[in-house]
């Protein structure tokens, strides 16, 4: 028998699909990711199931136990707990798994809150990228934002409520004041979507708690070159604190915690003022041509 993913609602219950609900009542076993919140939805529609804990702490060893199960004719139900598993939530590797041992696996469409939060931004939705949460150590981040800065194309971002003011700052840094929209709560009593530049969105994060589950939506790169936007608010920063006499790396280190700028970008830009320097100081009449 299969592996089922099933997606659950991101917050009315009324958004699962009768087909989901129907694999959930024919599954031997539904692994979740948190069976205290499972549990609320199979009670809403009278569903008796036994529950199987499967998440992030536990999904490598508990992957074996439900591949055995699947092995031995079981139909097992995978859910988290909102949205589609597998997509910044526990999933991977058991699907992973059985894919790999050419076991039966099928996917069910559903609630996600992805292509609401796109479309509710108001930005292109011609073309756009998941780059899930903005977490991991300060290279990878930086790393990451790096490429992302280049693509042409409306990014789409999960982010923690504590994190919000810090990411908002980061990204704001990293690709420009580009336009935005703050998603929240998408199909719950509170469902919010606050639209402006990715500056504005960061002085009312300041100025306001904004609680629930968040996506932050933000317009691509604006040249089908992929040519990151260069800041101003940062360079002239730079440029005082260079001719303070602090050293560049010292500055590339400031100017990423305060802004998110990769230091690459910042030390590029500081090579930059260095060579200008030079050519003022070689041609001091101050002739155009070189």
């Amino acid at each position: 028998m299969p592996l089922v993913v099933v997606p659950t609602p991101v917050g009315n219950l009324e958004d699962m699909t009768q087909r989901g609900l129907r694999e959930l009542r024919e599954a031997d076993v539904i692994a979740c990711e948190d069976t205290r919140r499972t549990i609320k939805l199979l009670n809403h529609y009278g569903i008796k199931k036994p529950l199987l804990s499967y998440h992030r702490h536990n999904e490598r060893t508990r992957t074996e136990d439900l591949i055995a199960r699947i092995e031995t004719g079981e139909r097992v139900a995978l859910v988290s707990d909102a949205g589609t598993p597998g997509i910044s939530d526990p999933g991977c590797v058991l699907i992973d798994e059985v894919i790999a041992r050419g076991l039966p696996v099928d996917v069910l469409p559903g609630a996600n809150a992805l292509l609401p939060a796109l479309l509710l931004s108001g930005l292109s939705t011609r073309r756009f990228a998941f780059a899930g949460f903005l977490d991991g150590e300060r290279k990878e981040r930086e790393t990451k934002i790096q490429e992302l800065a280049k693509l042409d194309a409306t990014l789409l971002f999960y982010v923690a409520p504590h994190d919000l003011g810090k990411d908002l700052a980061f990204l704001e840094g990293a690709l420009g004041d580009r336009d935005a929209a703050i998603v929240r709560e998408i199909s719950k009593v509170h469902q919010e979507t606050i639209r402006g530049k990715l500056g504005e969105l960061r002085d009312i994060s300041n100025a306001r708690e904004i609680k629930g589950e968040i996506v932050l939506v933000t317009a691509g790169a604006p040249h089908a070159s992929g040519a990151a936007i260069p800041g101003t608010a940062w360079m002239a920063e730079a440029g005082q604190m260079k001719n303070e006499g602090i050293f560049d790396k010292d500055i590339a280190k400031a100017l990423f915690e305060s802004y998110g700028i990769p230091r690459n970008r910042v030390k590029t830009f500081l090579l930059g003022l260095d060579k200008m320097s030079e050519r003022h100081q070689g041609n001091p009449g101050g002739s155009e041509d070189d």
